[in-house]
């Protein structure tokens, strides 16, 4: 299932949950974590130290991996560790995809309301940008995350990118012998009451079917034991995370559209308000 694993690390507490997540995957599929360090090149941090030259920032991140290495290693948990230049997030897809990791894990900080975490960090960037599946994992005071996953979501509308994501919740699933929820939400509030609107909740409604009725099969190929398939009504991304926290899920599995297009996911997007806002880890798959 997970053969390598990226973990980018900074050096924060958030850094610190996502690398014991990744260690609790890897540890389950005996996979390695890769403990990755990105020195920045958006900031000047070249200094002299005596008569050396030194990159201030690549030598933080040696101390930052070397630390987390560290704490890998007492787990049993075999790993590697790198420190590279560049742009952060650039740098972390294209290191995930250039190694072929199966699997990036990484902290995010978002808030609701006038709060919220800054649109365009560098987890977020990684979501949109990453040929690698990646999972975010929340660090606030109601967060939930534990593992393995006794409880899996597949949120679907039937596109290609959901279906994409369906697979790999299946294949998770049934790896750890976790129940699947296919979950597909019509959200037909700004129809209004017209006979117009009623036909089109319909359709509305038989395109969520179909889509749930996909993840089920999808399921059953892979050798899932347990699914279970609803159909809400509601905002979507608020539907979703309701139902999360009624059934207890572990994990939310959804797709992104990627770098296509517009490059990033579309602004107010399902996926992007489940990364943000989700208490429980956010599995991200591209089409």
């Amino acid at each position: 299932m997970f053969e390598d694993i990226l973990v980018p690390v900074d050096g924060s507490d958030g850094a610190d949950a996502a690398v014991g997540h990744a260690a609790d995957v890897a540890e389950r599929f005996e996979a390695t974590v890769h403990v990755l360090f990105v020195a920045s090149t958006n900031r000047d941090s070249v200094t002299v130290v005596g008569s050396d030259v030194v990159d201030a920032l690549e030598r933080e991140g040696g101390d930052i991996v070397d630390a987390a290495a560290e704490d890998l290693r007492e787990r049993g948990v075999a790993c590697e560790s790198e420190v590279v230049q560049g742009d952060p997030a650039t740098a972390i897809a294209d290191y995930a995809d250039s190694r072929e990791m199966d699997l990036v894990a990484m902290a995010t900080h978002g808030r609701t309301g006038l709060s919220r975490y800054l649109l365009g960090s560098v987890t977020e960037k990684v979501v949109r940008l990453s040929d690698v599946p990646v999972v975010t994992i929340r660090t606030h005071e109601e967060a939930r995350t534990s593992f393995p996953y006794e409880n899996v979501l597949a949120a679907t509308d039937g596109s290609e990118a959901a279906n994409a994501a369906a697979d790999r919740a299946a294949s998770l699933a049934a790896a750890l012998d976790a129940t699947l929820h296919a979950v597909s939400v019509v959200d037909d509030a700004s129809l209004g009451f017209d006979v117009r609107s009623a036909a089109a909740t319909d359709e509305l409604r038989a395109t969520a079917e179909d889509a749930i009725a996909d993840v089920a099969a999808t399921a059953d190929e892979a050798g899932v034991e347990r699914v279970r398939e609803e159909l809400l009504r509601g905002r979507v991304h608020r539907a979703i995370l309701d139902y999360a926290d009624d059934e207890d899920v572990d994990l939310i599995v959804a797709g992104t559209r990627g770098r296509g297009g517009t490059d990033r996911i579309l602004l107010g997007s399902v996926t992007e308000r489940l990364v943000r806002t989700s208490p429980v880890p956010v599995l991200t798959v591209r089409r």
